[in-house]
């Protein structure tokens, strides 16, 4: 990219900081759960159909809107998730009180995906300013229900009859200072294995056991099994986290129940680790539910649900090139997923970070956190990311 071209994205970023932030607020405000973005889709297509874009609905609350110079060139896609989750939110951040504070009871924007939509209408605004200079088309994807998964497999269809050339997204992360930007190679963020399988018994009296088919002893002895499969059967060097949350299994203190539900999720890096890891469960719950006399019924979502998020080298570092050098930083590997993995496993493309760790701020806490919240005042980074990869992969 020519330096006068950064520079011209830079100040037009810089002009944006005010409309992002406005954007921001806008959405954290009325923030709305997975599939039920209505007012957020709305404010998207009606900022897109302002700049001239096509705009296309995918499901109920998805949106995608294109960018076509009209020239023959290259398509990028952009993208960013735009779904909120069931978590009250605390009247202060880790500093005090908070700038803009949800409206809509026990929902919250704790992951930042607010901030996520605010920086890529930025970049849409940025873009539609350079079109005459540009070649090609750039596909802003706006997905609903990125939480529960539910938003990619209706949007995928509809992205690969475009052509996509490169991917690109940015994750705001509450671990990094304010305004550092990390694109690294390779793995970014885990896969998921889900984990949701019942251990069926026979119910009883609580005083005799031996009448009965205890699900739970038989749910417990399955996930020290687990633990300890995983601790030497696992490639040495290798990550994979045990992340069970919840035994669910009888009301009353003297019943026996019929069933005992586990619910969770392992958490990897490599593919061939979450395939080990669900051969693994299924084995070791089978076995272990024999050995008490019980079976196991899994819930379909009992799956490598969603592959880790690994970054193309090569787009990674076309995008390094593309922002500014002074803004890069360091950052190690994020334990949550990401349905932009979907995307990755496609197209060569590239997941960012965008730091919003600021005390003074009281930015910091930890995402899916009642005090979670962002550093407004770097938001228009993430804008001129978004613009600078797009102008650099369309050349």
């Amino acid at each position: 990219m020519k330096q006068e071209t950064q520079e011209r994205i830079l100040k037009l970023g810089r002009e944006l900081q005010g409309d992002v932030i406005r954007w921001r607020r806008a959405l954290h405000r009325f923030p709305e759960l997975g599939g039920q973005e209505f007012r957020t889709a709305a404010l998207v297509e009606q900022q897109a159909k302002r700049l001239g874009l096509t705009v296309m609905t995918v499901g109920a609350t998805g949106r995608i809107a294109i960018l076509d110079t009209g020239r023959p060139g290259k398509t990028v896609l952009l993208r960013a998730d735009m779904d909120a989750l069931p978590v009250p939110e605390h009247p202060e951040n880790l500093k005090g009180a908070r700038s803009v504070i949800s409206e809509t009871c026990g929902c919250s924007h704790a992951c930042g995906h607010d901030a996520h939509t605010a920086m890529l209408l930025g970049a849409m605004e940025i873009l539609s300013q350079l079109r005459e200079e540009l070649s090609g088309r750039v596909v802003f994807c706006f997905e609903s229900d990125e939480e529960n998964g539910s938003g990619w497999p209706v949007q995928l269809p509809v992205l690969e009859t475009l052509n996509i050339d490169r991917c690109f997204a940015i994750h705001v992360l509450s671990s990094l200072d304010s305004g550092i930007v990390n694109i690294a190679d390779g793995p970014r963020m885990s896969g998921m294995v889900a984990v949701n399988a019942e251990f069926v018994g026979r119910g009883g009296h609580g005083s005799r056991p031996d009448l009965s088919v205890n699900p739970v002893f038989a749910a417990a002895a399955a996930l020290g099994n687990l633990a300890s499969a995983a601790a030497n059967q696992v490639e040495s060097g290798q990550i994979l986290t045990l992340g069970i949350t919840s035994i669910q299994g009888g009301q009353a203190f003297n019943v026996i129940p019929d069933r005992a539900k586990v619910l969770g999720s392992m958490r990897y890096f490599k593919k061939e680790v979450g395939e080990q890891a669900l051969d693994m469960l299924k084995t070791v719950f089978d076995h272990t539910a024999a050995i008490h006399r019980c079976t196991v019924e899994y819930d379909p979502q009992t799956c490598v649900y969603l592959e880790p998020t690994v970054n193309d080298p090569e787009t990674a570092a076309l995008a390094r090139r593309a922002i500014p050098r002074d803004w890069q930083g360091d950052c190690g590997l994020w334990y949550a997923s990401e349905t932009f993995s979907v995307c990755l496993s496609r197209w060569p493309g590239a997941l960012a970070f965008l730091g919003i760790r600021n005390e003074e701020a009281g930015a910091g806490a930890e995402h899916h956190n009642e005090r979670f919240d962002v550093d407004e005042s770097v938001l228009w980074r993430g804008a001129v990311c978004h613009a600078a990869f797009a102008v650099e992969a369309l050349q």
